[in-house]
């Protein structure tokens, strides 16, 4: 005898969240419910799981719209570093997440630096894009450029 359930984690082999899926009545019965990992897919179950779906989704649109929003004040900015540099271009010193945080805070825009994705720090002369992660898979690309220090 087979049960319907709705599962509240990801349970290798079985399915991801907010799947509704059929069990063995004791599988369910006495170890997912129990556990907390399922519950019961009676109607009011799964009108919830309905409604929190569509809840999450819109939730999903709004936060897309704010993160295009902030992607698009990001690509208006370009990041400018005067450092002092080689006679080959590179620089004498790095410029970091930390520097190009402090720039985009200039400029109005505020975003914690563990969003921007830089590899390495920026330790030559000329233009860089560096991809800055938001919210929703949401990338913008930072223009980022490094002239070199004129000598007096």
């Amino acid at each position: 005898m087979n049960t319907s359930i709705i599962l509240k984690e990801n349970i290798d082999g079985l399915g991801i969240i907010g799947d509704v899926v059929s069990v063995k009545a004791g599988y369910a019965r006495n170890f997912l419910v129990p556990k907390g990992l399922a519950s019961v897919a009676n109607e009011r179950n799964v009108k919830e799981l309905d409604h929190q779906k569509r809840q999450l989704s819109r939730k999903l649109e709004k936060v897309t719209k704010d993160a295009e929003g902030v992607k698009a004040r990001i690509e208006k900015v370009t990041c400018t570093f005067t450092q002092r540099a080689s006679e080959e271009g590179k620089l004498f010193g790095s410029v970091t997440s930390m520097d190009l945080e402090t720039k985009l805070r200039e400029a109005g825009v505020e975003i914690d630096r563990k969003k921007i994705n830089l590899s390495e720090t920026i330790k030559s002369l000329g233009e860089h894009i560096v991809p800055v992660k938001l919210d929703a898979g949401v990338v913008a690309d930072l223009k980022v450029v490094v002239k070199a220090e004129e000598e007096v």
